[in-house]
C-alpha cells in the first residue's frame, strides 16, 4: 500500500482515482500531478514501484494538501467569525452560508427537527 502525504492509498484502484483520497486533491488535480510526474494514470496502486511513488510525492509537494489545507480553511472560517461579517455569523449559528433557503431543507446544517410545542388549553 502506497503512503503519500500521510494517507494510505487503496491498493486496487487506479492511481488517478486513488490520489483523490488525499484531502485537497480532486480528479483534475490528480491528472495534472500524474502528467507532471510522468506516471501512467492507468496503473494500479499495487503496480507502482518506489520510483513512481517518489515522483508523485515530489509533484504533490507543490500543492497544499491534508493538514496544512485543513488549517488554512479553519483559519479562514475563524477570520470570518472574528470580523463579524454575514458569512461569519452564519457559520457561528450553524446555518447555511451561501444563500440557501432555510424555511424548508437545510437539515444537514440545522440538525434534527425540534419537536413542535403543542397547544395548551387554559386552566379553569
Amino acid at each position: 500500500m502506497a503512503r503519500i502525504a500521510g494517507v494510505d492509498l487503496p491498493r486496487d484502484k487506479r492511481i488517478e482515482v486513488a490520489l483523490t483520497y488525499i484531502f485537497g486533491i480532486g480528479l483534475s488535480t490528480s491528472q495534472n500531478i500524474l502528467k507532471k510526474a510522468g506516471v501512467s494514470p492507468d496503473k494500479r496502486v499495487r503496480e507502482m514501484n518506489p520510483e513512481d511513488v517518489a515522483k508523485i510525492r515530489d509533484a504533490i509537494a507543490d500543492f497544499k494538501v491534508e493538514g496544512a489545507l485543513r488549517t488554512e480553511v479553519t483559519m479562514n472560517i475563524k477570520r470570518l467569525m472574528d470580523i463579524g461579517c454575514y458569512r461569519g455569523l452564519r457559520h457561528r449559528r450553524g446555518l447555511p452560508v451561501r444563500g440557501q433557503r432555510t424555511h424548508t431543507n437545510a437539515r444537514t446544517r440545522r440538525g434534527r427537527r425540534k419537536a413542535t410545542v403543542g397547544i395548551r388549553k387554559k386552566g379553569k
